[in-house]
């Protein structure tokens, strides 16, 4: 997987999380996966088509998930929320949406060409994402909320 892909995602991660929490994010160590990895709880899932092929993946605990967009929730004046109900599930995706988005038109302006799907957002325990043959790196950002980890599986067409 080229870093050029990567980057975009890890920047525009960073900023709309610092924006839209108000808050510092510290970014862990990236890391790679290559088997079927469990889900933490609650992920956000945006799939990527075009030169290149994959998806992204929000993921965190439920907990993390409900303070997230409690938070985001608060920031636009809005009520918070208590437990991952409808609006709290609009807003992980609309987070989603919002760094995916930012990524993709960094891509772009580079030159790289793909459509994405709307976000999809799963949540349960033992939960697994398989995706056969495609490396998947794991960027960890920290926020006073929980740990959110942004998981990017993309290849080039063949």
């Amino acid at each position: 997987m080229r870093v050029e892909y990567i980057n975009p995602f890890v920047e525009s991660a960073y900023n709309i999380l610092k924006e839209m929490l108000k808050c510092d994010v510290k970014r862990g160590e990236l890391y790679l996966k290559s088997t079927a990895m469990p889900v933490l709880g609650v992920a956000a899932i945006v799939g990527l088509a075009g030169d290149v092929e994959g998806r992204v993946l929000f993921d965190m605990k439920r907990d993390t998930a409900i303070r997230v967009a409690s938070a985001m929730l608060e920031a636009m004046e809005m009520e918070p929320i208590t437990t991952l109900n409808d609006m709290g599930r609009a807003t992980i995706n609309e987070l989603a949406n919002m760094i995916t988005g930012q990524a993709v038109t960094k891509l772009h302006e580079l030159g790289f060409k793909f459509d994405l799907t709307p976000p999809a957002l799963l949540s349960g325990e033992n939960m697994e994402i398989s995706d056969t043959g495609v490396e998947a790196l794991i960027v960890p950002m920290e926020v006073p909320q929980g740990r959110i980890e942004i998981n990017v599986a993309i290849r080039e067409r063949a």
